[in-house]
């Protein structure tokens, strides 16, 4: 029975390792593995048709978690993926929220880490454990200190651009729906993530950020 659950899929290629996991997070009441894969395109495929609150992906598993991750997140669905990995490298960590990850936890890390995750990455948050937000820490302030900040656009999907230049143009989520042949649920989750990884809280914002980097001409009616 997972009503009312949060509906888990879990994809690494060690079955002993998926085992522990489903046990782990199934011996929590409101938590329900509905999946298991092994590769990047099983995982993608079970996204696809069970459609769970959340994905966990391994980033080292066969076809590479972070192009599953890409694929799930360019199916538009309500899905949210979190990493599950023993890498805490900023190289790592940037290209999984640049892809659309809601989550990084690291293998090493405590189980309770894994479950808070989950809760909070179904809820629409973003999970970051301490080791790995150390990391991004410290890579912001050296970069900083030689001038080379990276420009937030870049932590955008093409798809979510598409979907903040509608938005901060003034169109409703039915509208951007019916431009993108998408559900307007999807465009509400498009938007929310554009958001998060933005760090903005209003629509003002928004249009004052598409103006800056050349998604909105300030001229068009």
């Amino acid at each position: 029975m997972t009503t009312n659950k949060i509906r888990v899929l879990l994809a690494d290629d060690h079955p002993i390792v998926r085992v522990g996991l489903r046990a782990l997070l199934e011996a929590e009441p409101d938590i329900a593995v509905v999946g298991e894969a092994g590769t990047a395109d099983e995982a993608v495929e079970l996204a696809r048709t069970l459609q769970p609150d959340v994905a966990v992906l391994d980033i080292s598993m066969p076809g590479n978690g972070l192009e599953a991750l890409r694929r799930i997140a360019s199916l538009g669905l309500p899905t949210r993926t979190l990493i599950l990995t023993v890498h805490a490298e900023e190289r790592y960590l940037l290209p999984v929220l640049q892809a659309g990850g809601s989550g990084y936890v690291r293998k090493s890390s405590l189980h309770t880490d894994l479950v808070e995750a989950i809760r909070l990455v179904a809820r629409g948050e973003v999970f970051i454990d301490q080791a790995a937000a150390r990391t991004l820490l410290q890579g912001y302030l050296d970069h900083a200190r030689t001038g080379e900040v990276q420009d937030p656009a870049q932590l955008l999907s093409e798809r979510e651009r598409e979907v903040l230049r509608l938005t901060a143009a003034g169109y409703t989520a039915q509208e951007i729906a019916d431009q993108l042949f998408l559900s307007p649920k999807t465009v509400e989750t498009y938007r929310h993530r554009v958001m998060q990884k933005l760090g903005f809280s209003r629509r003002s914002e928004l249009v004052r950020f598409a103006l800056r980097i050349g998604l909105l001409d300030p001229q068009a009616e």
